[in-house]
């Protein structure tokens, strides 16, 4: 049985009241890993589109011989798409439902709900001067809600955005403070219900990353040529968290106040909102009697140039989809230290709800923009369309990168493990491996890996001795943010001339070989040598599996099991927070006494130590392991000298850890045409008015809510039947009773909760039913 992880690295768009039908796209999403997790543990799912999924898994594993988990372990988002990140990673994490956001969103994200309770015009009286005014603006020809309103809701939108203009002028009419507390009351209901288990594996990262605009900014340093400091502006502000999956359910990613404040700074849309500050924060833990003993630290970590200046308190944040709208770079950094317990295929899928739209008028429009298109566009709706073509060649670029690294590993393994097998050949013990001789054969590898490599080997060496310099310069800046430094650099050369007084210059000390100091120094702090030698062997018994022995599933699973049990052992090493809670105080110090710091590192990650309880647990498992398993991963275990030595420099010392190629999937609703051809023109009402629609009608709320619900399934079936290889498919009956089952399941669901417009239901559900029939004859 073929296994394999397909991994989603979410990134939701901003698109201002369309944040609707995201919510129902996650919510799928949702479902389908809810469905994944059940099915692996062999629960019992829970219905509706979760037993579908559950279906379509067990059809790959029956019919296909492959058996799939689905998770999302990192989400990205702006605006609000940042919102939906904010919970969806929230839902992950704990194992709580996303099923109290969706009456959040259809009963309080209106406009009259959000106006500031200070800004309401409480009666005909308010503005009495105003209102012939607003009136004739509002029904002249070629006004905005003309121009953009369908007929049958323009009493209602008229109503409410006459309320709206003739709120309090020149100050934002909806509540900042009301907000966060909206974000925060959801967060306690998601607590409030049913919670299942975590939905990644124990001990599985989770990242999220949500954009935010610094609206003073920041002063960044540049170097240049000449002059050769200057200070640069920065209004970017990403604000992220990172969190290892637990074991029980119910733990938060994060405080829910750092929640709180990353939903309402990315989806601070200007003018609309007031831009966020730290007070409102404050304010509302008082309001909640929270206490927030995190504040220091998460201040430091998301604003550490405010931090530093001590200005943090003037700080205002606003919408993140101003610079930023489709935050991959965040999620493509992401990337570098996920662990790979099986095959993984790697999807980057974004969520754009409006792809058929420029600057807030439809492209096919053949008319100029007008006054509000003009202003909306310029302000709103172009600064959220940018191209993420640059982002999306990035992708294809690092994808290139590894598929030619895996492919020079495939194609000098016969080299290498003919290399080893003459090496140790005559050695009596090969097929016996021991805790010493695993410790003895490996030096005699690296040995013979430096001498058969020649020149190269020289140029290896000094990759990686930049490499551990400069990551223990990350390090030591992580953790001195007394030192005030915009940037480790200073570091890494103070460290560089500390080891070049003790002969390990880049020059002499490494040539021909590397020096004893030099081999000491290694040994001492060359972490990552040993995560990429466990993560070779990982692949080796994952994704570069030929087959062709004898060998039980069950073993290769141990032999897993053992390699990211030790896997474990490093990468716990590896953040500046294993280090002590007195070592930020020891790592201000470094450029006074840097052996001291770096000694305390090397102290302090006994790395030495730890190979040899390493060398003692994988000699005992290979002692179990089947004969080919175990000779299979001897000759990568003692070859892995020579592929290092082939690859890293290719690297330029960097890590790549999935060390597979990246699909990029978008789900609108373009891509999902089997109910309805026409895409987002012919399905969602939220985007009239500029994208506001939905803020002025609870029945386009409903209708993008459902058919987000509905585009997604559809989305989650084609990825999750894609993962097959390209020699097999699901045949497309079968693809089209699973949608039909997913779509009816969704109509069912809501049946009873989208009632606004008694027609949707039953339209949409004859729609289906018509489809359907269609694709059959």
């Amino acid at each position: 049985m073929q296994q394999k992880e397909l991994r989603i690295a979410l990134v939701c768009y901003g698109g201002i009241s369309l944040a609707v039908y995201m919510h129902g796209v996650t919510k799928e999403l949702w479902k389908a890993i809810r469905a994944s997790r059940s099915f692996w543990s062999e629960e019992a799912e829970s219905g509706g589109t979760e037993a579908v999924y559950a279906e379509l898994l067990s059809l790959l594993e029956t019919r296909h011989g492959l058996r799939l988990r689905v998770m999302t372990d990192i989400v990205a988002g702006a605006s609000a798409g940042g919102v939906n990140a904010v919970f969806l990673a929230q839902a992950i994490h704990s194992g709580q439902s996303l099923e109290p956001l969706t009456d959040l969103w259809l009963e309080r994200a209106d406009v009259d709900v959000l106006l500031d309770p200070d800004a309401r015009p409480w009666s005909n009286a308010a503005k009495f001067w105003a209102k012939p005014i607003v009136s004739w603006l509002l029904r002249r020809k070629d006004n905005a809600v003309s121009e953009s309103v369908a007929p049958e809701t323009r009493e209602e939108v008229r109503t409410k955005l006459s309320r709206l203009i003739r709120s309090r002028w020149f100050e934002p009419p909806f509540s900042g403070i009301g907000f966060s507390r909206l974000i925060f009351e959801a967060l306690e209901a998601m607590k409030r219900t049913r919670t299942g288990k975590p939905l990644l594996p124990a001990g599985h990262p989770l990242d999220l990353f949500v954009t935010a605009t610094d609206f003073k900014g920041h002063l960044e340093t540049l170097h240049l040529h000449s002059p050769p400091v200057v200070l640069e502006s920065e209004h970017r502000l990403p604000i992220g968290f990172r969190a290892r999956t637990p074991e029980d359910a119910g733990h938060d990613l994060a405080s829910p106040l750092e929640l709180v404040f990353a939903a309402r700074a990315t989806a601070s849309f200007p003018g609309a909102f007031p831009p966020l500050g730290l007070g409102e924060i404050e304010t509302l833990a008082q309001d909640k009697g929270v206490a927030w003993d995190s504040r220091d630290r998460f201040v430091e970590r998301v604003m550490p140039e405010h931090s530093t200046q001590g200005d943090v308190g003037g700080v205002a944040l606003i919408d993140g989809s101003v610079l930023v709208n489709a935050p991959f770079a965040d999620a493509m950094a992401a990337l570098h230290d996920r662990p790979a317990y099986r095959e993984v295929d790697r999807r980057f899928v974004y969520i754009d709800p409006r792809p058929d739209a420029i600057g807030g008028k439809e492209r096919s429009d053949p008319t100029p923009p007008g006054f509000f298109s003009v202003i909306f566009g310029s302000l709103s709706s172009i600064p959220r369309e940018q191209p993420i073509r640059d982002n999306l060649e990035t992708i294809e670029k690092q994808s290139r990168e590894t598929e030619t690294l895996r492919s020079i590993v495939s194609s000098l393994r016969p080299e290498v493990e003919q290399a080893v097998e003459k090496l140790f050949g005559k050695t009596l013990f090969f097929d016996r491996p021991t805790a010493r001789r695993l410790a003895s054969w490996r030096a005699k590898a690296q040995a013979a890996a430096s001498v058969q490599s020649g020149f190269a080997y020289h140029g290896y060496m000094q990759v990686k001795f930049a490499s551990i310099v400069q990551s223990l310069a990350r390090t030591i800046h992580m953790s001195a943010p007394g030192l005030k430094l915009s940037s480790p650099e200073p570091i890494q050369r103070r460290i560089a001339s500390f080891l070049a007084t003790k002969g390990l210059d880049r020059i002499g000390a490494l040539r021909g070989g590397a020096s004893p100091e030099a081999i000491e120094f290694f040994r001492w702090h060359d972490l990552t040598y040993r995560i990429r030698r466990l993560r070779l062997l990982a692949r080796r018994v994952t994704q570069e599996w030929e087959g062709g022995e004898d060998i039980a599933e069950v073993d290769r699973d141990g032999a897993r099991e053992t390699i990211y049990g030790l896997l474990a052992l490093y990468l716990e090493r590896e953040p500046a927070s294993w280090l002590g809670e007195d070592f930020p105080d020891l790592a201000e110090r470094v450029f006074e006494d840097p052996g001291d710091v770096i000694g305390a590192i090397a102290d302090r990650r006994q790395l030495v130590s730890i190979d040899s309880y390493a060398d003692e647990v994988l000699a005992e498992a290979m002692a179990e392991m089947p004969h080919q398993l175990r000779r299979r991963l001897l000759l990568a275990y003692l070859g892995f000298p020579f592929y290092d030595t082939a690859t890293l420099p290719l690297l330029r010392g960097e890590e790549l850890t999935e060390f597979d190629p990246v699909k990029v999937d978008r789900i609108s609703p373009d891509d999902a045409p089997s109910i309805r051809d026409g895409g987002t023109q012919e399905t969602l009402r939220g985007t009239e008015f500029y994208n506001f629609g939905a803020f002025f009608s609870r029945a386009y709320r409903e209708n993008d809510y459902l058919w987000g619900r509905l585009h997604g399934a559809e989305r989650m079936i084609d990825l999750i039947a894609s993962t097959l290889p390209r020699s097999q498919t699901i045949e497309k009956a079968s693809l089209v009773r699973l949608k039909t089952k997913a779509f009816l399941a969704v109509l069912d669901e809501e049946q009873d909760r989208l009632t606004t417009d008694p027609t949707l239901i039953d339209q949409i559900r004859g729609e289906v039913l018509t489809a359907a029939e269609a694709s059959s004859t």
